[in-house]
């Protein structure tokens, strides 16, 4: 085995290691609205499930050099609230155009040629192309890394209060058909992948 000591590689290093190694990941496609009323939005893919009582997501937003909020952490921190999406392949044209860092007030949803529609519960609008959906209040921002005066990222724990969900890939059992919804993950560098073959394996009973 190859023996890799991280406080000895760079943070580019490790980066490459990490996102090579942790795969495929799970995309959350995030909109945030700015206190100027832009509809920001971007892809992260350090994204997951936190708890389900209450239901919790976790998305982490890494900052610019020198510790810089990005608009998604800085809104959704000032709004209070923030709309999960989860990437598919119907959208993955547009949401790649989205992780073009444009300035604060252009709006990336608008440069992707996505449609905004309302939310229920929080102000922050979604995107109609998406087949999910989760309108999210803040539970807690912590940054995270770094320095104390630079962190290297905002983890943002949002809590879901409004779900949305296109009616292929609900069921009447209350599941996700994944092939349905034909969600895309990321790999690394620009790779990404479908849901390939799927196996079933039988819990232990005990």
């Amino acid at each position: 085995m190859i023996t890799i000591d991280p406080s000895e590689r760079s943070a580019r290093d490790n980066y490459k290691l990490l996102s090579g190694s942790i795969i495929p990941r799970p995309i959350a496609f995030v909109t945030t609205l700015s206190s100027g009323g832009v509809l920001n939005a971007a892809p992260y893919s350090y994204f997951n499930v936190v708890s389900s009582n209450p239901p919790l997501l976790s998305v982490s937003v890494q900052r610019k050099q020198g510790g810089q909020q990005k608009d998604t952490a800085r809104n959704a921190i000032e709004a209070g609230a923030f709309v999960v999406h989860i990437a598919d392949q119907s959208y993955i044209e547009q949401l790649n155009v989205t992780a073009a860092n444009l300035p604060p007030e252009e709006s990336e949803v608008a440069a992707a040629g996505l449609t905004p529609v309302p939310s229920v519960r929080i102000a922050v609008p979604g995107v109609a192309e998406a087949k999910i959906r989760m309108e999210c209040v803040l539970e807690k921002a912590i940054p995270l890394g770094g320095t104390d005066d630079a962190p290297a990222c905002d983890l943002l724990i949002g809590k879901v209060v409004f779900y949305h969900l296109d009616e292929t890939v609900y069921d009447e059992r209350g599941y996700i058909d994944s092939g349905r919804l034909a969600p895309i993950a990321r790999l690394a560098g620009s790779d990404y992948a479908g849901l390939g073959a799927r196996f079933s394996i039988d819990r232990p009973t005990s």
